[in-house]
């Protein structure tokens, strides 16, 4: 894409979904960073908690209470970032909310209602932003939060996931879209794998047990420090743990062993012993409990994903490999 971006000390940005998790991680990182935060999600409450927190550490912020199932909050969002910054310069997707139940058992009306948030509500973002960017005339990112899900599907999630396979779609085609136009829209999509955040607590679940992440999972700073990174390079795609890439990759070139290790493997790993949180204290149709930025999650949670720091390091991270290869073959050649 090769577009010249702000750094991050000079952009207004505007995080969805910022009060909890991936969202709200994302929204201080940004504001310690030096950007101006306009943090968006239904819960008024936690965004101005939120909000009155970065103000009183130094930072510009404001929020917008919105539906991002709406296409017309959307444009709220928008319209708020311009009236109170004059511009924004980043866009993140970030809002979304998962469905733990098989396809057949879970309702067409819950189906529609998790698009709208998780698929449409990218879309409506991605209009929202390229208009906003073409308009000006000048560079803007937009960076969409993907899945480990979207590159592969899973037993239990299947409306989450292919929407999230949805929001890959769009962001693929959008993105050509932009490129072949020349418009200055840099477009990236964030593949997470199993992040620690309320995302269990907030699903919609038809599981008698309740949804969590048992296994290797990692914080949401990593995905909030992957996101920013895109927000100053004009970067396609960034993959947030190995687990993420190398799941993507099996599923494409062994699909149908991969099929047999996300049935095995991969199902029990998604639930643990306790009962499920009802689904009126879902987070589907009404806000979800803010200010928390992790779960309650069941497993080894790693600060940092390697995978990352190595994509934002191309050139080091190819030399090093290079240089621990020749020591191999020396240490071998010599024995």
């Amino acid at each position: 894409m090769g577009l010249k971006l702000k750094n991050l000390k000079d952009q207004v940005v505007i995080v969805t979904g910022a009060s909890s998790g991936i969202g709200l991680a994302t929204a201080r990182m940004a504001a310690k960073k030096g950007a101006k935060v306009v943090a968006a999600a239904r819960n008024e409450e936690a965004l101005r908690e939120l909000v009155n927190e970065l103000r009183s550490q130094g930072h510009e912020a404001t929020f917008v209470v919105a539906d991002v199932g709406k296409e017309e909050d959307v444009n709220k969002i928008a319209n708020a970032a311009i009236q109170e910054f004059g511009r924004f310069d980043t866009w993140v997707n970030n809002a979304a909310v998962s469905i733990f139940g098989h396809m057949l058992e879970v309702s067409i009306e819950d189906m529609r209602r998790m698009f709208d948030t998780t698929f449409w509500g990218v879309v409506y973002g991605m209009r929202a932003a390229a208009k906003h960017y073409i308009d000006r005339g000048e560079p803007g990112a937009i960076v969409n939060v993907g899945s480990l899900y979207g590159d592969r599907g899973v037993v239990l999630q299947s409306t989450y996931s292919s929407a999230k396979f949805a929001v890959h779609g769009m962001t693929e085609n959008v993105r050509m879209e932009m490129e072949k136009d020349n418009a200055p829209v840099s477009i990236s999509l964030i593949h997470p794998g199993r992040i620690d955040t309320p995302y269990n607590e907030h699903a919609h679940s038809y599981a008698e047990r309740q949804p969590a992440h048992i296994g290797m999972i990692y914080k949401p700073e990593a995905v909030a420090d992957a996101i920013l990174f895109c927000a100053e390079h004009s970067k396609r795609d960034m993959y947030v743990g190995s687990q993420a890439k190398m799941t993507a990759l099996l599923g494409r070139g062994a699909p149908r062993f991969t099929d047999k290790l996300m049935e095995v493997l991969i199902y029990p790993t998604q639930l643990d012993n306790r009962p499920s949180r009802p689904k009126e204290d879902s987070a589907l149709y009404k806000a979800g409990y803010g200010m928390h930025e992790r779960g309650t999650n069941k497993g080894l949670v790693r600060g940092k994903s390697y995978y990352v720091q190595a994509t934002k390091r191309p050139m080091l991270t190819a030399v090093a490999l290079a240089s621990v290869g020749a020591l191999i073959w020396n240490a071998v050649k010599n024995k």
